[in-house]
């Protein structure tokens, strides 16, 4: 059976868990407890733990990885095997049934390993920015366009849209601010071809005439006669550079996040009239 070292709240600690011992003081204690030992967020709660808890606050076990990665691995990052330092692994899941996010650290002790990942926490503060996909300005449904005339694409700047958003969330006593914006957009323009575009892409004049995009554009070769109700399904994929930091210093990193919207687009055949 197999022994798994866990951080628990000491203030809500009135017993070890069942199956095991605790040791260490402060705000965190370190629990040695068998596998098939209940442990947060799986039902059970330590004795005087609030059964209130939002259940988006980040439920977190920590263990030492046994047996310990090889010298040279990945795991040690920039440090070697020795010392009394070991490889913990640290899995964070938001919510009942959520998806753990894993993390590895080298320390001393397990207790020198933050109870609260801060990606976690950063990821909880993007759910609450409720990003979108590109709210498209152009091409739109009621457009006239057509084959061999440079087509601009540009999107409408909103915090929600297209940022930058920032927002603050806190759990187990770490407050993270993250900070989304949109860098990029992936345009896929429904007959085969893709455009990237860094930016929102700017918007058409009449004074511009028939002169392509200067950030973000696309030209038809083909109309859209033999699409689904005669149009071209435009996706725009927006992909969002999140960069937050641990209040008061300490961690900070970066993560992307991806949205998507969707605009139909009719593209025809140039008339002559002779």
């Amino acid at each position: 059976m197999t022994a798994l070292s866990l951080l628990w709240p000491s203030q809500a600690l009135a017993v070890p868990p069942e199956g095991g011992d605790c040791s260490g003081a402060g705000k965190w204690v370190v629990c040695e407890a068998d596998n098939d030992t209940a442990t947060p967020g799986s039902g059970s709660q330590p004795a005087g733990a609030d059964s209130g808890t939002d259940s988006a606050e980040p439920v977190c076990t920590v263990r030492k990885l046994d047996p310990q990665p090889p010298k040279g691995s990945m795991y040690w990052k920039d440090e070697s095997p020795g010392d009394g330092k070991a490889v913990y692994e640290r899995a964070c899941a938001t919510g009942a049934g959520g998806t753990p996010v894993y993390t590895y650290f080298v320390a001393e002790d397990a207790a020198d390993v933050p109870a609260v990942d801060p990606v976690v926490v950063a990821q909880q503060a993007v759910s609450k920015m409720q990003l979108t996909g590109p709210d498209i300005a152009n091409p739109r449904a009621a457009g006239k366009y057509v084959v061999g005339i440079p087509m601009w694409m540009w999107v409408n700047k909103s915090p929600t849209t297209f940022g930058p958003n920032t927002t603050s969330a806190s759990a187990g006593g770490v407050t993270v601010t993250a900070t989304a914006k949109v860098t990029k957009i992936v345009w896929g323009m429904g007959d085969g071809t893709t455009v990237s575009c860094n930016g929102a892409g700017t918007a058409y004049a009449a004074s511009y005439g028939k002169q392509e995009s200067p950030t973000c554009g696309h030209t038809y070769t083909r109309s859209s006669v033999s699409k689904a109700d005669g149009m071209y399904t435009v996706t725009a994929t927006s992909t969002w550079t999140v960069e937050w930091q641990v209040n008061g210093g300490g961690e900070a990193g970066q993560f992307t996040e991806i949205r998507q919207s969707q605009a139909q687009v009719a593209i025809g055949e140039l008339q002559v009239v002779r």
